[in-house]
């Protein structure tokens, strides 16, 4: 390409997936259809026999697209904004669902031209370097690109600007020294981060058979708790990427949420779907070698947080039903996992306890939302009227927890195997101490995190769950 042609008059083309954004269309299309309307996945494979063009035209057309939402990278709309203040004709230049990418254009307001796919026509690769020399003739271009594909529109460039180029790219930037816009750095801590370690710790409710049934020191029993453990925490992050994935457009509405990893960018797309695989091989690896019910609860768990992923947290209190459900089944999981077996006192008492706790998460990401929060803005089946019953329901739950736990503390189960039972009854207030002030910290706007989370994390509480174990130990050996 002529290069001599003064830069002033050259037309600037910039790609848009990867380069003008974080994410890729393609992909975001695909998971607000699956968040959207999942009936209509069934229709995926015969799109993409049809070919791609076709494929995006069809998701385009199935979405609600907000291009307010999408994570901008923010150093090219600088260099744009520049260019368009020098003059420059500026052309968006795209692979995307031409939908899509109009609707890029009216918000940015950068763009004097848009190139984007249709439904017969992906304008990808050679399709778009066709287009591109088509219109600009002898005067040459620039553009901006970021992967494989757009390797032969950089070749012919006057002026060629990589932006976070994958591989082969990054080869091509080191062969030609072009222009190059990194992406941020700190790949593996968002990867980390999107698999949640922190929240690895509500797993440890696996080990509650173990230590009620005062089996601790039995090796045999305390592996099996362990490998259970690990299998759970596997699932559970899986579970996480995936629910981040089909919560896209709610995270990038949320104060905080739209810092996470996929919510932001910084992790493709593609990378979790590969993460989350890679997990549910390691959590089913390890369930094969544990007892086949403990398998049945690991399969029963991960129907139930796919379906929870997928419609049920949008249900009016199905959605915290379910949840204080799943703490239960890590619970059971333990159980079976290590063949101590379950009481009834045990689950009656972890669902009110659970309900309660999972009230309380319902109660600060609504109250996070403030005045106004309809269903639409949540992403849930609440809307802000329903703060105050939220909060009553929750406080009720926690103390029918406590009295479960008080009855339980007088039946012949307890007499029969504590030395000296009513040691144990202490628990009932350091339980109340706990949920009543996770509700009043709640009401304050002071809790910012998972209610379990915090549990574990709180020296309160960890004072008065140690206070509870030294009792239950001095109960049972004094």
């Amino acid at each position: 390409m002529d290069a001599r042609v003064p830069q002033t008059e050259r037309t600037v083309f910039v790609d848009l997936d990867g380069t003008l954004i974080h994410t890729d269309l393609l992909w975001e299309s695909l998971f607000l259809t699956a968040r959207g309307d999942p009936a209509l996945l069934r229709k995926v494979p015969g799109w993409i026999l049809a070919g791609k063009a076709r494929l995006k035209a069809e998701l385009a057309e199935a979405i609600d697209f907000d291009p307010a939402l999408l994570p901008y990278r923010e150093s090219v709309l600088n260099e744009l904004r520049a260019l368009k203040a020098a003059g420059r004709r500026i052309v968006l230049a795209t692979g995307a669902n031409e939908r899509l990418a109009h609707a890029v254009a009216d918000h940015l307001g950068l763009f004097d031209e848009v190139m984007a796919s249709d439904d017969t026509v992906n304008l990808t690769a050679e399709r778009k370097l066709e287009r591109i020399r088509a219109a600009c003739g002898d005067e040459g271009y620039d553009y901006y690109g970021n992967s494989h594909e757009d390797i032969c529109l950089l070749e012919h460039a006057a002026e060629a600007t990589v932006v976070a180029p994958d591989r082969a790219a990054h080869r091509w930037h080191g062969r030609t020294g072009s222009n190059r816009i990194d992406h941020e750095p700190g790949r593996l801590k968002a990867a980390i981060k999107a698999m949640r370690p922190h929240q690895w710790m509500k797993n440890v409710l696996v080990f509650v058979p173990v230590v009620l049934a005062h089996d601790f020191l039995h090796f045999g029993i305390l592996f099996a708790a362990i490998l259970a453990f690990i299998s759970f925490s596997a699932a559970a992050s899986a579970v996480y990427i995936f629910n981040d994935l089909l919560d896209l457009a709610a995270d990038r509405r949320h104060r905080t949420k739209r810092n996470r990893p996929f919510a932001s960018g910084r992790l493709a797309i593609p990378t979790g779907l590969k993460m989350a695989i890679g997990l549910l091989a390691i959590s089913w690896g390890i369930a094969f070698v544990l007892p086949f019910q403990y398998a049945a609860i690991l399969g029963i768990y991960m129907i139930a947080t796919t379906a929870y992923s997928f419609f049920l947290k949008r249900m009016l209190l199905i959605d915290v039903l379910t949840l204080a459900g799943l703490y239960t089944t890590r619970i059971l999981a333990g159980a079976e996992a290590t063949g101590i077996g379950s009481s009834f006192w045990l689950l009656a008492f972890s669902v009110f306890f659970f309900l309660s706790l999972a009230l309380v998460k319902r109660f600060t990401e609504l109250q996070d939302f403030g005045g106004g929060a309809g269903r639409e803005k949540t992403g849930r089946g609440y809307v802000d009227a329903d703060l105050e019953t939220i909060g009553q329901a929750g406080m009720a739950s926690g103390f029918a927890a406590v009295l479960v736990l008080a009855l339980y503390i007088n039946s012949p189960e307890v007499a029969a195997q504590y030395q000296v039972p009513y040691l144990v009854w202490p628990l009932c207030p350091l339980i109340l101490y706990i949920i009543v002030r996770i509700w009043i910290l709640a009401r304050r706007n002071e809790m910012h995190e998972d209610p379990v989370v915090f549990i574990l994390q709180d020296w309160r509480s960890q004072m008065m769950i140690a206070l509870g174990g030294l009792m239950f130990l001095t109960a049972a050996y004094v």
